[in-house]
């Protein structure tokens, strides 16, 4: 039984006389967040390094925005997926495709690339910075390691109809060890009695492509929810660590001190002991944990 519709049509005649051209399509792109941890160098044998959270940015080789840092990224090409395209994205650039990766948003503000309309399905990926061989794409004249910190800079509430507005605005840093790059990222809750929106602005970026700074700060924002009810943290540590490598893993995501037994209850059931210890570290040897598979398969 062939179905007619509104214009008195079956799917093969509407196949037929159907044009996509008729119809604007935007360019899609996929753009990365590419977490990973490092360790500073320590001032002494006996002092524990530093661990520092770092993104990966590429600096741009060509038009819009030539010399700027941007994240890695391209278009989704026709014949692969979104994810597929941030796959093949981040092993092109870093070496590596096996790792912890899961989308984040779409940015489709009108006018977000000076180019043409352009949609980006981004994604936030988690890696071991030891298994990273750098490679700019080819866009791209330099790929680097870039030291983040986002922290509050002030925030306001305004009393609307039936609800509030609340207003806050970060400082995104990001350190190189030849450069600094810096921009302040509004976020605005809506919230009404049937509703809740929240949206993000970009109030002032020096050295940052497109709404890049944007894209990060809403990766930041989930890496810091997601730390306090899942195992996430486990995928930027090596196979086996000591409790206080993770302990600061978590505070440099966080970007506050937990205290040491309030921190070992909460991830006691993330981890399982193993026979192995700390060796040639200038202190104590240290027993070294592993993730608990188990608990989360």
């Amino acid at each position: 039984m062939n179905l007619l519709d509104r214009d008195g049509l079956t799917e093969g005649q509407f196949f037929e006389q159907y044009r996509a051209g008729d119809f604007e399509r935007p360019s899609v792109a996929a753009d990365m967040v590419i977490f990973t941890v490092t360790n500073t160098e320590a001032d002494s044998y006996r002092k524990l390094p530093e661990k520092e959270l770092r993104i990966l940015l590429i600096r741009r080789g060509g038009h819009p925005f030539l010399g700027n840092w941007a994240l890695p990224g391209g278009f989704v090409r026709p014949d692969e997926t979104t994810e597929q395209a941030a796959v093949r994205e981040l092993r092109e650039e870093t070496g590596v495709d096996d790792v912890y990766l899961e989308q984040l948003y779409t940015f489709s503000d009108v006018g977000r690339d000076p180019r043409t309309w352009v949609m980006s399905c981004s994604y936030m990926a988690l890696i071991n910075s030891d298994q990273v061989q750098l490679k700019a794409g080819d866009d791209a004249d330099l790929a680097a390691w870039f030291k983040v910190t986002y922290r509050l800079l002030r925030e306001r509430k305004e009393l609307i109809e039936d609800g509030d507005v609340k207003t806050k605005e970060y400082e995104l840093k990001l350190s190189s060890e030849e450069e600094e790059l810096t921009a302040v990222v509004g976020r605005t809750m809506t919230s009404k009695s049937a509703s809740t929106s929240t949206t993000y602005s970009i109030v002032s970026n020096d050295g940052l492509a497109f709404d890049h700074a944007k894209i990060i700060a809403y990766a930041i924002e989930r890496l810091r929810g997601k730390v306090n009810y899942t195992d996430i943290v486990l995928h930027l540590m090596p196979p086996l660590f000591t409790l206080t490598d993770l302990q600061q893993v978590y505070e440099v995501i966080l970007d506050k001190e937990l205290l040491k037994a309030a921190f070992r209850r909460k991830v006691a059931d993330l981890v399982a002991e193993t026979d192995h210890y700390t060796e040639n570290a200038g202190h104590r040897p240290s027993r070294l944990y592993r993730r608990n598979m188990e608990e989360y398969q």
